[in-house]
């Protein structure tokens, strides 16, 4: 099993009991029964101890399919009975037994279906790098062997299912019927501080049989566990750490990085994986939006002690889980918490603490611009408790945005190497907090409340009739946003979120040239359903544009549940021509920053700048296309265009 850290993390794994509250763990409200043949426990897999045996190029396999009992969360509490790989002779494990071998391995592996009553149809089982069309049943009490060279180095993985069919298609309890499957590059000795996490999903909406289950008992899980039960990984300054990230969930998942980028190192499909030149100037994100079947690899080197979070930036892959047996959880806003990371959290979520490796940094300068932004109640918007209206307010000295529209936030425009300070007021009925998304910046000022920070210097939520000033220095230009880190999904939704730019010079920014474009969700669940908001509105305004004159396009995404959302700009129904010009607030390398047509996926918490140059005059639209109830897609908002 994997165990937490000592210091913070020892604390955190000490209050997870609060985090699924109204839980009881009892047997009788298994979703699918135990028996006395069921009776294995299901172990959390860290990824960290290849399974078989390697002995002169030859890794020696033996994996059966078993059924077990597998808890999410804490081990006291409620868990399913599912199907999950094992080692013979070992339990079964979620994910199941890595697989890791150098590149010209031949595996020899004996696969066993230990189900009495189900064929097994298992995937992935031949020579990586080429296009993979091997699938290999086995009928219940049935054994096969296969043998195979692994093939092309990269991050794959493996994965079984009781019906035919893509891995979308796997019932409900083969969900997390998955392992990761890891070939080095010949000669290249294992990194020291590299970690596999495999992404799953458990989802009663699958109906196995056609029969109508619950819908709100999903468990995302990072190797086998929800947060706050998931591992905490522990580095020093300076350190160079490498994740591989596979997702074999049934949704895509935008990853998220706090106060530092990181490195994509190579992208890939499960049968092919494609890693960048070393040599090349490096892909530098925040945010990388991985798809289902996907995998990816990243490297970062974190320079700033504290403690980080590394998570899904779809907010409602990050919710607290309600408990398997099914009790209620308190609504969000009824509770009293001081501790939103581990009370109000779930799902897919890793705790990162970064060590000092030397001294402790000089303190940071005290002249500092200074800003006031104001959380409060929306009275022009209506709302309820449940679907309330909130806005953002900026001041600054005597100036404030108090008479701007309350969708989205106000522009927060700052200078590229001056310390600034933001003070966080809290006039809501509810406590609240910032996260500065995408700035490089102090742990404690990161803004998730109960976790960032230091030992013993930890950042409180923000109460009602409080307030918490954040200070830092953005050290690079760019489009980056902030937004709440307390019961998001319902805050950022009620109308708090906003575009944070910075610049080389305030003085010299021209919002008639530099558009922000802001996706973000309607208030009301209803509306949420059939449209999102484009600088909050789902009708905006037509848009004027001078031909022959340079534009600078920031595309932010910051809606609560939409990560594969489809923004282009056309005429008629053809994308034009752009040039993107920098990702995540990072500027793109010349050999990247190309002209292209203008259409981009944009994922939960993702940012994009294109310039655009119009060159002839015309009617354009801006459109971006999501899913619709049923299942389709569609345009979801469209904002007009103009060129004179």
């Amino acid at each position: 099993m994997v165990m937490p850290r000592d210091g913070l993390f020892a604390g955190l794994a000490a209050l997870a009991a609060l985090a699924l509250l109204g839980g009881v763990a009892t047997t009788a409200a298994l979703p699918h029964r135990r028996t006395a043949a069921l009776a294995s426990a299901v172990l959390a897999n860290d990824n960290r101890t290849p399974a078989g045996t390697l002995r002169d190029g030859v890794l020696t396999l033996r994996l059966e399919v078993r059924e077990g009992e597998w808890h999410p969360d804490r081990d006291s509490d409620p868990g399913l009975v599912l199907r999950a790989f094992a080692e013979q002779g070992k339990p079964p494990a979620i994910p199941g037994p890595l697989i890791r071998v150098p590149e010209g391995t031949e595996i020899r592996a004996t696969l066993h279906n230990a189900l009495p009553d189900s064929t097994i149809y298992v995937h992935n089982f031949a020579t990586r790098g080429l296009a993979d069309t091997t699938t290999l049943q086995l009928e219940p009490g049935a054994t096969r062997e296969v043998r195979f060279v692994a093939g092309a180095p990269g991050t794959y993985f493996y994965w079984g299912s009781t019906r035919p069919g893509p891995i979308t298609a796997q019932a409900v309890n083969d969900a997390e019927l998955v392992g990761a499957f890891l070939i080095d590059a010949a000669g290249t000795p294992r990194p020291p501080r590299d970690r596999v996490l495999v992404l799953t999903e458990w989802n009663r909406e699958k109906r196995p049989g056609g029969v109508v289950l619950r819908e709100d008992l999903t468990r995302f899980t990072i190797n086998g566990k929800t947060w706050p039960n998931t591992e905490r990984l522990t580095y020093s300054v300076g350190d160079t750490v490498r994740f591989a990230v596979i997702n074999v969930s049934d949704n895509p998942h935008p990853m998220h990085l706090h106060g530092f980028y990181y490195r994509v190192e190579s992208r890939g499909d499960g049968s092919r994986d494609t890693r960048y030149d070393p040599a090349a100037p490096p892909h530098l994100v925040v945010t990388e939006r991985l798809a289902t079947g996907r995998t990816f690899t990243l490297a970062w080197v974190p320079e700033r002690a504290g403690y980080w979070l590394f998570h899904c930036h779809n907010n409602f892959h990050v919710l607290r889980s309600r408990p398997l047996d099914g009790s209620p959880l308190v609504p969000e806003y009824q509770l009293h918490t001081k501790n939103h990371a581990l009370e109000l959290m779930g799902g897919l979520v890793m705790g990162i603490e970064v060590r000092p490796s030397g001294p402790a940094a000089a303190p940071e300068p005290i002249a500092r611009r200074k800003l006031r932004l104001i959380a409060q109640v929306d009275s022009a918007g209506g709302g309820s408790e449940t679907e309330p209206t909130y806005r953002y307010v900026l001041e600054e000295a005597a100036r404030t945005s108090a008479g701007a529209p309350a969708l989205p936030g106000p522009l927060i425009l700052l200078k590229r190497g001056e310390p600034v300070s933001i003070t966080v007021v809290n006039r809501l009925p509810e406590p609240t907090a910032v996260h500065w998304h995408g700035i490089e910046l102090d742990s404690y000022m990161d803004g998730v409340a109960g976790f960032s920070g230091h030992p013993g210097r930890i950042a409180p939520v923000i109460a009602p009739r409080d307030s918490f000033e954040a200070r830092f220095t953005p050290p690079r230009s760019g489009t980056f946003i902030y937004h709440p880190h307390a019961d998001e999904v319902r805050q950022q939704q009620a109308g708090l979120s906003g575009a944070l730019l910075v610049v080389d010079d305030p003085a010299a920014f021209d919002p008639e040239h530099d558009r922000v474009l802001l996706i973000a969700t309607p208030r009301r669940d209803a509306e949420e359903k059939i449209s999102v908001l484009l600088n909050g509105s789902a009708t905006p305004a037509p848009l004027e544009l001078r031909r022959g004159e340079p534009y600078r396009f920031r595309v932010i995404n910051i809606h609560t549940n939409r990560p594969s959302l489809l923004l282009q700009l056309v005429r008629d129904s053809t994308p034009v021509s752009w040039r993107a010009v920098a990702k995540d607030g990072m500027d793109l390398p010349a050999e990247r920053a190309t002209p292209q047509p203008a259409a981009q996926v944009v994922s939960n918490g993702e940012t994009f700048d294109f310039e655009f140059i119009p060159r002839e005059p015309g009617e354009l639209r801006v459109t971006i296309t999501g899913a619709l109830p049923g299942g389709a897609r569609g345009v979801l908002v469209t904002l007009p265009i103009r060129v004179r």
